[in-house]
């Protein structure tokens, strides 16, 4: 029988062979991770400082840069080794004067049950909207037009221009309540919210509306960026909340020539200059890895409603934690680690690409990248993607967090901001966090302080420790 991959299997064979001869220290260490993050965890204590001494975070905000010098402090308070701002070219888009929306169905006469004409008056209601990111202002007296709804982008292509020439488009598909990951949802139903504006102003339309990337009913809208062509029309684009959409959906069936009309004031404005927040733990003297690097981080910036505290507070505080309590236990790395606040996530990945930018430019070779970007929810395992011969590496590790409640390392996928770091040959990772709520706060007036869980904020802590230590003791 002829193996196909020979040195691959005895590779890992050896490997596990060492592995496994030290179970017991590395069993061991992972108890002093747990009970440090769990018994004296700082990582809801610093949530709370940064919801709500700093609150939302967008980029090119004076609360993004409060929150850049807090972080500062708390990863020179966790005993990073060093600590030095980035600087990062970011884009500076500003929401504005509150917006405002209504569904218009127009005057109508009718008979009485004495046959008597009756005048009718307009019929109008309110609705919760929020300008997606990105998008330019409506006009000062606001956008008023009739409505095509699309329920499913799958239709998109038997659209015909005449329909939607001069109207607002009406994006209508719900996330699939189907799926069990609601991530496996949201990837879908989000299209319409990143290129709905392109594909409207293509055929036609003066404006858009999208409902919102959430499973919740109700009548929160959730903003989210999205994108322009700047060889077509740029048109505003605005989230209804979803029972905002259903009603508007109920009365297109009622009255097709209904309008919609609303405001925004938001703007882009000049690029401004902020920061990533970098720290690190050196690597132990005479190390022979010690030129390997292992990058975990959160992204500081969040979007302007809300405090941003599950996108992505959590995420920044789990990444001080795990850098203070791999500190607290005496750890000393065997590669050198470096922890980041990226800035500007929600609407670029400057800081990211910047970051990939600095390595490649130091020539510092990373091995692994790991992120948490997706609540501050109980872990339930990473996602990550690698080679074959560092996949064999990995399944010696998941065993040792079984016990701790996390089971599911089958995922593809790594986090957005270490994504530009796969070209230069890191495996990236993203913890991933159980998903049913998630969606509910996501890009809300909702993500804030009190959605978030202790107990659950130091579990993800504590994972990501576990991880960077195993990463750092045997490489990858």
């Amino acid at each position: 029988m002829k193996f196909k991959y020979p040195l691959l299997i005895i590779f890992s064979a050896l490997f596990l062979n060492t592995f496994s001869q030290s179970n017991k220290e590395d069993s061991l260490m992972f108890r002093k991770l747990y009970e440090e993050a769990m018994l004296k965890g700082k990582s809801y204590e610093n949530l709370e400082i940064l919801c709500n001494t700093v609150g939302h975070r967008l980029t090119g905000s004076p609360q993004a840069e409060k929150a850049v010098e807090l972080t500062r402090k708390m990863f020179l308070e966790a005993k990073a080794d060093s600590v030095f701002l980035q600087a990062v070219k970011v884009p500076h888009w500003v929401r504005g004067k509150k917006e405002s929306a209504k569904i218009i169905l127009a005057k109508q006469d009718f008979k009485t049950s004495t046959d008597k004409i009756v005048a009718a008056t307009n019929r109008i209601y309110s609705t919760e909207i929020l300008a997606l990111g990105g998008s330019i202002a409506t006009p000062l007296e606001g956008l008023r037009g009739n409505v095509i709804e699309i329920k499913n982008l799958n239709d998109w292509d038997k659209i015909k221009k005449y329909q939607v020439e001069g109207k607002i488009v009406f994006f209508n598909q719900p996330m699939n309540a189907k799926t069990i990951n609601t991530f496996d949802a949201y990837g879908p139903a989000v299209m319409q919210r990143s290129v709905g504006a392109i594909m409207a102003a293509k055929l036609g339309a003066i404006g858009v509306i999208v409902r919102s990337v959430t499973l919740a009913n109700d009548n929160n809208p959730h903003t989210g960026a999205m994108r322009y062509n700047d060889s077509i029309p740029k048109i505003p684009a605005c989230a209804i909340s979803t029972k905002g959409a259903d009603l508007l959906s109920k009365l297109l069936v009622e009255e097709p020539n209904l309008e919609f009309e609303f405001f925004m004031a938001c703007q882009t404005l000049p690029d401004v200059m902020s920061n990533n927040v970098v720290a690190e733990l050196k690597a132990e003297s005479g190390s022979a890895a010690k030129v390997e690097y292992i990058v975990t981080g959160g992204h500081l910036d969040s979007w302007d409603v809300g405090e941003g505290a599950h996108d992505d507070g959590a995420g920044c505080v789990q990444t001080i934690e795990a850098l203070r309590i791999l500190k607290a236990v005496g750890y000393v790395p065997k590669r050198t680690l470096r922890f980041v606040m990226f800035m500007n996530e929600e609407n670029g990945l400057k800081g990211g690409e910047e970051y990939a930018k600095l390595a490649k430019r130091n020539k510092e070779k990373h091995i692994a990248g790991i992120e948490s970007d997706a609540g501050g929810f109980a872990p339930d395992g990473f996602s990550f993607e690698a080679t074959e011969i560092q996949k064999q590496k990995l399944k010696a590790f998941w065993k040792y967090f079984i016990p701790y409640g996390l089971h599911d390392f089958d995922r593809a996928g790594g986090g957005a901001d270490i994504s530009p770091l796969k070209d230069q040959g890191t495996a990236v990772f993203e913890m991933m966090p159980e998903s049913q709520r998630y969606f509910d706060y996501h890009h809300c007036d909702l993500d804030t302080f009190d959605k978030v869980n202790k107990r659950e904020l130091e579990q993800g802590a504590f994972s990501m420790a576990a991880l960077i230590y195993l990463i750092s003791e045997y490489g990858l």
